[in-house]
C-alpha cells in the first residue's frame, strides 16, 4: 500500500511537466516572431481548400486508425459553417462520427476478434463474453470514462460483442452531445467570438459533470450487484 501511494503524485508531476514544456515551446515561437494566428489561419485555409467531402470523409474513416477525433470537431464549424451553414455542418459531422463508430465496431467484431480467438485458443484460453445484463453498463462506463481514446472505446466494445442496438443508441447519445458542443465551441473560439466560446465551454463543462455523475452512479452500482 505504501508503495502505490506516490503514483498519483508522479502522474500529476508528469502532466504538469508536459504542460510546462508546451507553454515554453509556444512562448519560444512567439518570441521568435511567429504569428500563431496567421499559422492557424493558413491551416484552416488548407482544410477549406480540401473541401467538405475530403474533410468529412476523413472524419468518418481516420479515427478508426488512431487519428484523434477532436481536431475534426474543433475545426469543422469555423471552416465550413460559412458555406454550408452550421446546422448542416453539425449533421455531417455527427453522421461521420456515427459511421466511424459502426465501422470500428464491425471491424473489431468481424475481423479482429476471430483472429484473437484463434490466437487465444492456441494458448489455451478463451476470450470473455459480456453478459446481456452487463452490456449497457459496460457501454456507458466506457463512453463516459475520461482518458479512453475514442477508437479504443469502439474497438473494445466491438471485441466484447455488445449488442449493436445498445451500442449504437448509447454511443450516439454520448458522442453526439459532446461533439456538437465541440463544434460550436471550436467555431466560436477560432472566430474570436468570446461570448459564444464561453457558452460552448459551459456546455462542455456541464456535459463533463453529467458524465462524471453517471460514472459515479455506475461505479457504485456494479460493486453492489
Amino acid at each position: 500500500m505504501a508503495e502505490s501511494a506516490p503514483r498519483p503524485n508522479r502522474a500529476l508531476l508528469l502532466k504538469l511537466a508536459v504542460a510546462g514544456v508546451g507553454l515554453l515551446v509556444v512562448a519560444a515561437l512567439v518570441a521568435r516572431g511567429l504569428d500563431l494566428k496567421a499559422l492557424v489561419a493558413q491551416g484552416l485555409a488548407l482544410i477549406r481548400d480540401a473541401g467538405p467531402v475530403a474533410f468529412f470523409g476523413s472524419m468518418a474513416l481516420l479515427p478508426s486508425f488512431g487519428v484523434p477525433l477532436s481536431p475534426f470537431s474543433l475545426t469543422a464549424g469555423s471552416v465550413f459553417a460559412a458555406s454550408l451553414g452550421m446546422p448542416l455542418v453539425i449533421v455531417l459531422a455527427l453522421s461521420a462520427i456515427s459511421f466511424n463508430m459502426l465501422f470500428s465496431y464491425f471491424l473489431a467484431r468481424r475481423a479482429f476478434r476471430p483472429l484473437l480467438e484463434k490466437l487465444v485458443v492456441r494458448l489455451g484460453y478463451q476470450l470473455p463474453e459480456v453478459a446481456a445484463g452487463d452490456a449497457t453498463d459496460l457501454i456507458i462506463l466506457l463512453r463516459v470514462t475520461p482518458g479512453v481514446p475514442f477508437p479504443v472505446q469502439n474497438y473494445l466494445l466491438g471485441l466484447a460483442r455488445v449488442p449493436l442496438g445498445k451500442y449504437t443508441v448509447i454511443s450516439c447519445a454520448v458522442q453526439w452531445s459532446f461533439n456538437a458542443a465541440f463544434i460550436l465551441f471550436g467555431d466560436a473560439l477560432l472566430q474570436g467570438k468570446g461570448k459564444l466560446a464561453l457558452v460552448g465551454l459551459c456546455g462542455l463543462v456541464a456535459l463533463t459533470v453529467g458524465t462524471h455523475l453517471v460514472r459515479k452512479h455506475y461505479g457504485k452500482k456494479k460493486p453492489a450487484a
